[in-house]
């Protein structure tokens, strides 16, 4: 007798083919038969009559390294048919890390990654993907090698480059992690330790990658005025080092570069001529989402987290920061404030009761409401909940979002950062990619949309049996409505889940039931080999 059997679904199988009427049919854990008609008798039948039946859905930027303990259930994935996730992202997580460092990462990630856990019971990428494997979660997780931790255990939080011997000894560390199960190296080079890296670091650190066989996955050094630039320096890093490529949440942000969103997509085709694999991830709407201190310049974070806190004490360094903040001139930081202006930017979470007030209101709100300029407003914020403060910037317009989103190199991502009111993309963005942008906008085919979900960042994951519906498959699976699925939250409610998503299967199991989330957990460390 089959485990689940789905009858009469219109199958879209993740390679970018045309759908096509089938039952299908799990045994176990795996596909077994595709078939028009199956006979056989199944513990659980599941009529898909007039849902679309796709592989289960892969996040290629996600934030949930930590919150998966607390929340193993992963409800904001699960419920728009994320059946796999890419963590480590932006060179911030958790592991490998020492113990020393470990007190200062967690006040630098903790608005990225939240405050779920009070000790991180793990040093070593092996330790930390064993305790992910014992809870379990409830859906799949890859992990990439975060460079942020691996320079803080060698280089300490300073603004300097790497010495020779402490070069070594980070090759050594990102070797190490890679054998233990890291899919690919990240970096932020926005975020303080990994903006202090100079190239030669970076070269040399994607070498070890290459030979690995994994990939680079960068949140750029700038994406506004000088998106180009900072795509250009990480496409010549991977060119020298031999390594594939994946750029973050690829953008385009502040106004006056609106419009240079097929500039950047030529720099992409440039560089695959010249013999570069390069991919992007994308999340489908025209705001994005970090950590408050972003706004903050980098060499203010010198030192880390505790002694930026500190600075922001003194009414000198206040004057310094607003003076960075109001030069216009392009520098290689991303000048949010600047690009989106304080009414631009919107508090997503803090951790404290004290100033809940604050979630859902722009910075400009908040002065207004406190009495202060809107600097002061932040540094005081940052400093009274001890940097655990994310924010919404809304820089975006919708003709770069889609150009970008019409590239085949383009995987879907929702850069997902829950707490608070947080940005909508974290339970709506599958949904809203399938409702708004391929249903009602039609920038893609349905089936076009499935791939970049599904089989195209399997394929940059070096995932051999997922993300495609094949006879073999792991039987990750979502089945949805295709007239009906849509994101709910908004930047004011931003905690619902979307409609639509009927089915979720996680490894052979329901873990969506009639669009109610089950008690399934079969979720498993993807380590890659």
């Amino acid at each position: 007798m089959l485990d689940i059997l789905i009858k009469s679904g219109q199958v879209i199988d993740g390679a970018g083919s045309p759908w096509f009427r089938a039952d299908l049919a799990i045994q176990r854990e795996k596909i077994v038969q595709i078939h028009p008609k199956i006979a056989n008798q199944a513990k659980q039948v599941i009529d898909a009559t007039g849902l679309i039946v796709a592989p289960g859905f892969i996040d290629t930027h996600t934030h949930s390294d930590v919150r998966v303990f607390k929340h193993p259930e992963e409800d904001a994935k699960l419920m728009q048919g994320i059946t796999t996730a890419l963590i480590g992202q932006d060179g911030l997580s958790v592991a490998p890390l020492d113990e020393a460092n470990k007190g200062p990462m967690m006040l630098r990630v903790s608005g990225l990654l939240g405050t779920y856990l009070t000790e991180w019971p793990w040093n070593s990428m092996a330790e930390y993907l064993s305790a992910l494997e014992r809870l379990p979660p409830a859906t799949n997780s890859m992990m990439l090698v975060p460079h942020g931790a691996i320079r803080a255990m060698v280089v300490g939080w300073e603004n300097r480059p790497a010495a020779p011997l402490e070069l070594e000894r980070m090759k050594r560390l990102l070797a190490q992690a890679l054998e233990e199960g890291g899919c690919g190296f990240s970096t932020g080079l926005i975020y303080p330790p990994g903006i202090y890296a100079d190239r030669i670091e970076m070269v040399e650190l994607c070498k070890i990658t290459a030979s690995y066989g994994g990939f680079f996955v960068v949140h750029m050094r700038n994406e506004g005025d000088l998106v180009l630039e900072a795509m250009q320096e990480v496409i010549g890093i991977c060119l020298e080092a031999g390594c594939p490529l994946h750029i973050s949440h690829l953008k385009v942000a502040g106004k006056r570069n609106w419009g240079k969103a097929g500039e950047a997509l030529g720099l992409i085709e440039e560089a695959r001529n010249k013999g570069l694999d390069v991919t992007f991830d994308q999340y489908p709407y025209l705001a994005g989402s970090t950590m408050l201190d972003a706004v903050i310049p980098p060499r203010f974070h010198s030192g880390g987290t505790a002694k930026l806190l500190e600075r922001l004490k003194n009414p000198a360094v206040r004057e310094e920061i607003r003076q960075a903040q109001e030069n216009i001139k392009p520098e290689r930081w991303d000048n949010w404030v600047d690009s989106c202006g304080w009414d631009g930017i919107m508090v997503n979470s803090v951790k404290s009761a004290d100033n809940r007030f604050a979630e859902g209101k722009t910075i400009t709100q908040i002065a207004q409401d406190l009495g202060k300029p809107p600097l002061d407003a932040v540094c005081d914020l940052l400093i009274a909940e001890e940097n655990a403060v994310t924010m919404t910037l809304f820089y975006g317009c919708e003709e770069d979002v889609k150009e970008i989103m019409r590239s085949e190199y383009m995987a879907l991502c929702s850069d997902g950062i829950v707490g608070g009111k947080p940005h909508p993309r974290v339970y709506g963005t599958c949904a809203r990619f399938l409702g708004k942008y391929v249903r009602e906008e039609k920038v893609l085919s349905l089936p076009q949309a499935i791939k970049r979900m599904t089989s195209f960042p399997a394929q940059r994951l070096g995932l051999q049996d997922r993300g495609l519906l094949r006879e073999g498959m792991i039987g990750d699976i979502a089945i949805f409505n295709p007239d009906t699925i849509i994101d709910k939250g908004t930047y004011a409610e931003p905690n619902q889940y979307p409609q639509g998503i009927e089915y979720v299967i996680v490894g052979g199991q329901i873990a969506v039931e009639k669009g109610k989330i089950t008690s399934v957990r079969a979720g498993r460390v993807l380590r890659r080999r």
